[in-house]
């Protein structure tokens, strides 16, 4: 799970239980060859432990994390529901849009994680946004230009 790894990461290594050492690099890279998102996901983890927030995993609608407030754990739900994209990768806008729409009638915040390239992670807060039409209010036929 991601807070063995950050205890992992902390320490630079993890004693198994057949007391054996495997170092962080190593650890890492068997998680990568089963899921492509596990350095993703834990510089995440990592990153929301380093502010102090209590992390756990999310609960469906696509989402990668549960965040609590500080200080909230056990006493609150979570608050924020975390998505963790990496840069530059093509995502399909109408799922994650009903993901969302669902997300925030529970009254919990979604917010949009992306990952860079360097590993620096920039979090974007999500709100609903209504597109109307646009009509213009002006015709040109309403314009002198002589």
């Amino acid at each position: 799970n991601l807070e063995s790894k950050q205890r992992c990461y902390r320490c630079g290594f993890l004693k198994q239980k057949i007391n054996k050492s495997i170092s962080f690099d190593k650890l890492i890279q068997k998680y990568i060859q089963k899921n492509d998102d596990t350095l993703i996901r834990f510089l995440l983890y990592r990153d929301l432990r380093t502010k102090g927030y209590v992390v756990k995993d999310g609960f469906g609608f696509g989402s990668d994390f549960r965040v609590y407030e500080r200080g909230n754990y056990g006493l609150k739900d979570a608050k924020f529901i975390i998505f963790a994209f990496n840069e530059g990768t093509q995502q399909k806008l109408g799922k994650l849009y009903k993901n969302i729409e669902e997300i925030t009638k529970m009254g919990k915040e979604p917010i949009i994680a992306v990952i860079e390239r360097r590993g620096e992670i920039i979090y974007y807060k999500i709100n609903k946004m209504n597109f109307l039409e646009n009509k213009p209010e002006f015709e040109m036929k309403d314009f002198n230009f002589n």
